[in-house]
């Protein structure tokens, strides 16, 4: 008897030394965007400094194992400018990766504000600096070596898909490509994403309407037609306010994740829902066994926080910071605790404000 306790734990000591659990920690943000005030904010004698912008968040940010962002403006080199034709330092695409970025998702309204030379300035750019990008491309050639995005990440394989609604009537100048919502396209590169083997797939879409809290129809039927055909994680761009995150679930397990729109992360927009957006925090996992045959993926938790952008004045200069909230779970009869962030009163309010609308927004029924 003694004999088959220590054969019956040998066993359990075998499967757990080779039975490997990996983990990936997913983060994404929103709409980094520049507007004139921002550029002018961040310019000295000797360049262009944004760290300062991106102090506070950085630490949630490089924490993650893999996090992306929409790079919703264009490196065209000067003149610099903002809305409606951005055109962004390169010292932004930096500040951004040095916060912890990995991804840049490129396929947006705003892909050809500068041309083809700015579409591909950005994409060159931004590889320049390590990190991957996505969405638009030099050629076709390009793309068929490069698309979908693949990242092996602690043995987990995750393609990455992105796609824009448009690019504000302006044409594609040859060779270049920016990935327009043409569900037969996405049907294509799904397939060719299947081939690649991927465990996940994630699609990342700039759609919808400004400024609507909720997820037009169309936004709802894409969503459905991704989720028919192998995506299981769904990022939305482009309202520029937070729209509703729906999770699906089977078993207590979750199957699949909409985040129809994860507002802004960064720019110089102040109207109502605007000043800020929704981080999300995806958690993966899998376990594999001695043979090396893997279980399926698991979306192990689906989370989010929020982030507020602090807009002040220092000697007649205006100044930004992003200012991370943890608390979303916000009883909306009674004010947030008072933040540590030295704000002034109007400014704690103007906080509060958007946390609230944002975490109901989050939570509203489609």
């Amino acid at each position: 008897m003694r004999n088959r306790y220590l054969f019956i734990l040998l066993l359990f000591s075998f499967a757990k030394v080779f039975a490997q659990e990996n983990r990936v920690t997913l983060l994404f943000a929103g709409d980094a965007m520049q507007h004139l005030p921002q550029i002018y904010a961040t310019k000295k004698d000797s360049g262009y400094y944004y760290d300062s912008v991106f102090e506070l968040v950085k630490e949630k940010i490089s924490q993650a194992d893999i996090a992306g962002v929409n790079f919703e403006t264009t490196l065209g080199g000067k003149p610099y400018r903002g809305y409606p034709t951005f055109s962004s330092p390169n010292e932004f695409a930096t500040a951004l990766h040095n916060a912890g970025f990995d991804i840049f998702f490129t396929a947006n309204n705003h892909a050809l504000d500068t041309g083809k030379k700015g579409l591909e300035q950005t994409i060159r750019v931004i590889k320049e600096l390590g990190a991957k990008q996505t969405g638009t491309f030099e050629s076709q050639e390009k793309r068929d070596l490069q698309y979908p995005l693949m990242i092996i990440k602690n043995g987990i394989r995750i393609a990455f898909l992105n796609y824009t609604y448009g690019i504000n009537g302006l044409v594609v100048e040859d060779p270049n490509i920016v990935n327009l919502i043409d569900t037969i396209v996405i049907k294509e590169d799904l397939e060719t994403a299947s081939l690649l083997k991927p465990d996940i797939i994630i699609a990342v879409m700039h759609w919808g309407e400004e400024y609507h809290t909720k997820p037009s129809i169309k936004q709802k039927e894409t969503a459905q037609f991704l989720v028919k055909n192998g995506v299981r994680i769904v990022i939305g761009h482009h309202p520029h306010v937070v729209q509703p995150v729906e999770i699906s679930s089977e078993n207590d397990n979750i199957t699949h994740a909409t985040f129809y729109s994860l507002g802004n992360f960064v720019s110089n927009q102040r109207k109502i829902n605007t000043d800020g957006g929704m981080i999300a925090e995806i958690v993966l996992n899998k376990t594999s066994d001695s043979e090396g045959e893997n279980s399926l993926v698991n979306i192990e938790s689906v989370d989010y926080s929020f982030v507020w952008v602090h807009k002040y004045y220092k000697v007649k200069k205006p100044v930004y910071r992003l200012l991370p909230i943890k608390c979303k779970d916000i009883d909306k009869e009674k004010s947030m605790p008072q933040s540590n962030y030295n704000l002034t009163p109007y400014e704690q309010k103007s906080l509060e404000r958007f946390v609230k609308a944002a975490n109901k927004n989050a939570v509203t029924p489609l």
